[in-house]
């Protein structure tokens, strides 16, 4: 598997609507996506971590470069105070 940790910086009084974005995924049937995760932390409620995994890094990359997940990436973007802070790389476990 292959994916990437976000680091977020919600804008205040947004993160209700980030969660909303964020179902959205769930729903969509993204090709080779396997799960995605959104933690809050305890220490700023404004600080959120994504992790979301694909099958490989090709689909990881197909998704990428997807005109459409730019677009759902512009809706989180308009919900953040600041850019992501992304992380790449191999999933090398993951247990359910």
């Amino acid at each position: 598997m292959y994916g990437t940790i976000a680091k977020l910086n919600v804008a205040p009084g947004k993160l209700d609507e980030l969660l909303e974005v964020m179902k959205q995924y769930d729903r969509l049937g993204i090709p080779g996506m396997r799960w995605s995760h959104l933690y809050q932390s305890d220490d700023d409620p404004n600080v959120c971590w994504l992790a979301v995994a694909f099958d490989n890094r090709a689909s990881y990359r197909a998704n990428a470069e997807n005109p459409e997940q730019n677009a759902r990436y512009q809706a989180m973007r308009a919900l953040l105070a600041a850019d992501p802070q992304w992380h790449d790389g191999v999933v090398l476990q993951s247990i359910a």
